[in-house]
């Protein structure tokens, strides 16, 4: 089994799946607001679940960003705890490709984009090729969500992390080149995320638990990080 993370984005998510990609449990948790005190009595949850099955635990995936600065230090800190942990790799992914691999086989250029600050968001571009391949034509890009446009060249599929905040606004931006996912598919969920590594835990593409980062973009805000993060010990007590 894969367990992934994805603390990006204010609305986050965990889950198991199978080799297979059949999703075995998945957490998607609205806190209300910029925390993620929620985060850890879902971990320690799920972890719980899996219980005796520990060993059958072959990997941790985690999304690395670019989004929240806080989601990011949580999540890739328990990611790195429970790898460390249990001795499994660690696979670090783009959260906005993990946005576009949730609407497959698009005709149409797909653009995901996560909420930055003060108007701001990330943005990135991709399309699925002739063989089902997802292909990025843009690396991700910060810039004010009112010049979206700026990056928009032919008709666009576009998904976000906040169909309220986001959708209309895009819509009455972009006009007829654009086209908007379905609201319940405007948020990273974390078997997504679990599907584009479980591509490269096959490849045996892993990450050194030493040297993986959080992709942020931006100067992070200054501020203190009171969140806890999975330790060691939280790790090896569901080993029994």
């Amino acid at each position: 089994m894969i367990f992934a993370i994805n603390t990006s984005t204010t609305q986050f998510s965990i889950a198991l799946i199978e080799e297979r990609g059949n999703v075995v449990e998945e957490y998607l948790i609205s806190p209300g607001g910029k925390n993620f005190r929620a985060f850890m009595p879902a971990v320690h949850s799920m972890l719980a679940y899996i219980g005796s099955m520990s060993e059958d635990l072959q990997a941790v995936v985690v999304a690395i960003g670019p989004g929240s600065f806080t989601g990011l230090r949580v999540g890739l800190s328990t990611a790195k705890g429970i790898a460390y942990g249990l001795n499994i790799p660690l696979i670090g992914v783009s959260s906005l490709e993990a946005l576009a691999v949730q609407l497959p086989y698009s005709i149409y250029t797909l653009c995901t984009i996560i909420s930055s600050r003060r108007g701001e968001i990330f943005a990135a571009l991709f399309r699925w090729d002739e063989e089902h391949k997802l292909t990025r034509i843009m690396e991700d890009k910060s810039l004010q969500l009112k010049n979206l446009g700026s990056i928009v060249e032919r008709p666009t599929l576009f998904i976000g992390n906040s169909f309220n905040d986001q959708g209309d606004f895009i819509k009455d931006l972009i006009g007829e080149k654009a086209f908007i996912a379905p609201p319940h598919l405007w948020n990273i969920r974390a078997s997504a995320v679990a599907s584009l590594g479980l591509k490269r835990f096959f490849n045996r593409d892993f990450d050194d638990i030493r040297d993986l980062v959080p992709t942020y973009m931006r100067p992070p805000d200054i501020r203190p990080n009171p969140f806890p993060v999975l330790s060691e010990k939280d790790v090896f007590s569901i080993q029994g």
